[in-house]
């Protein structure tokens, strides 16, 4: 129980080092840098995620039936040879082949590494604790790339090489506590009996029959996808501004400060809105969207900042949401499910809205985004409480009433 308990506080440490991803905030302007417009650099990202669409269920079933731990080694040595293509590329099909191999490593950790910790926590008769854990590992990882943009942006101001030959030793670097970790032995003598197929089908009918997962699997990874093409075409937008690479990575820097705040507040703030929390930070990312697209830079910079608190309050959330309701065979794979739904949504969104900032800017794309995730956010609402047909009802006892 001690060594399942120990997993936690080396997670700790390993999700800071896997996360001190200082090209995190630059890759765009190193692409830019190397010649590519924003509609190839969309097409890249889709590429990623397409990758990921494809490798994730496959990589969280291998998860669970070979074991997490193997499989994370295996994604940290993925993206060292990830960065190690990118930093000598200088054309499309290179940054392309380079972000494949980077989306593989992101699907080999994706769902291992969450599986495995909540299944030492159940194993150990404490995963009741893991909304805490999960918010302090959020308020690590926000501490983390906060650093990471920060140093990017100021060893990009001096040279782009310096960054990649640093991702090359930090993904090196991570093995070291990865390889301590010890692998939870729930079931282990049933997973290794279980074949691939039988564990897919055994995947699907837990979907199938629990609407509560699908629910959770379809409406965070939409959400998180809006802040995601927010953070990543915000650096070039910084740098059309007038920002250079070190002032962006300062905003970025600022931005992660708030994040921390966000994982600090979650618990707080979900105890007082409880369900609701996930749809109020919703709206309240769609709204600082909308502001990011100001003409005002500093009104800019603090919609962005806000931004990162919505989405940091709603990672412990979706998180806890999802391991409560699956079972631990497939927890892997059904969280790389989810990611892959991200990944899915991702492939239409970002390259869509990299051909938009190209024919007009990025204050319109920004704006028609921000507009489009409040609409849909306050549809979702609507259509979870059941507004239309509560009024409906409303309506009715009134004409009864009347009558």
């Amino acid at each position: 129980m001690d060594a399942l308990k120990r997993n936690i506080k080396i997670d700790y440490i390993y999700c800071f080092i896997r996360n001190f991803d200082i090209s995190s905030a630059i890759w765009v302007l190193y692409m830019v840098y190397k010649g590519l417009p924003l509609w190839q650099i969309g097409i890249i990202e889709g590429i990623f995620h397409t990758t990921s669409f494809i490798f994730e269920v496959p990589s969280g079933a291998w998860a669970d039936l070979f074991g997490r731990k193997k499989v994370m080694v295996a994604g940290r040595g993925a993206c060292a040879v990830s960065a190690l293509i990118l930093l000598f590329s200088n054309h499309f099909l290179g940054f392309a082949i380079g972000f494949i191999i980077s989306a593989i490593g992101y699907n080999l950790n994706s769902g291992s590494e969450e599986a495995l910790v909540y299944d030492s926590m159940k194993q150990a008769g404490i995963e009741e604790e893991y909304l805490k854990v999960n918010s302090k590992l959020n308020l690590i990882i926000e501490i983390s790339q906060g650093l990471g943009t920060f140093i990017g942006g100021i060893l990009a101001e001096q040279s782009f090489v310096y960054c990649y030959v640093s991702v090359i030793g930090i993904s090196l670097i991570s093995l070291l506590p990865c390889l301590m970790f010890r692998e939870p032995s729930i079931q282990k003598k049933k997973r290794e009996r279980v074949s691939l197929w039988e564990h897919f089908k055994v995947c699907f009918r837990i979907l199938k029959d629990n609407p509560k997962i699908l629910k959770v699997l379809l409406y965070f990874p939409l959400v998180f996808t809006f802040n995601t093409v927010v953070f990543f075409y915000g650096q070039q937008y910084y740098l059309t501004e007038g920002c250079n690479k070190v002032e962006i990575s300062l905003i970025m820097l600022f931005s992660g400060g708030i994040s921390c705040i966000g994982a600090l507040t979650c618990e707080m703030v979900l105890s007082r809105l409880k369900k609701k929390t996930k749809y109020v930070a919703s709206i309240m990312m769609g709204i600082c969207i909308v502001l990011v697209s100001s003409n005002q830079l500093w009104i800019s910079i603090l919609a962005f900042a806000g931004m990162s608190y919505a989405n940091a309050l709603l990672y412990p959330i979706q998180s806890t949401s999802l391991n409560r309701l699956i079972p631990s065979e497939q927890r892997a794979t059904m969280i790389s499910v989810d990611s892959m739904v991200f990944s899915l949504i991702m492939i239409v969104i970002f390259p869509i809205c990299g051909v938009i900032a190209d024919i007009v800017n990025l204050h319109v794309m920004f704006l028609g985004l921000g507009v489009l995730q409040v609409t849909l956010s306050l549809c979702i609402y609507f259509y979870s409480c059941d507004i239309l047909g509560l009024g409906i009802q409303w309506c009715k006892s009134k004409l009864v009433k009347g009558e």
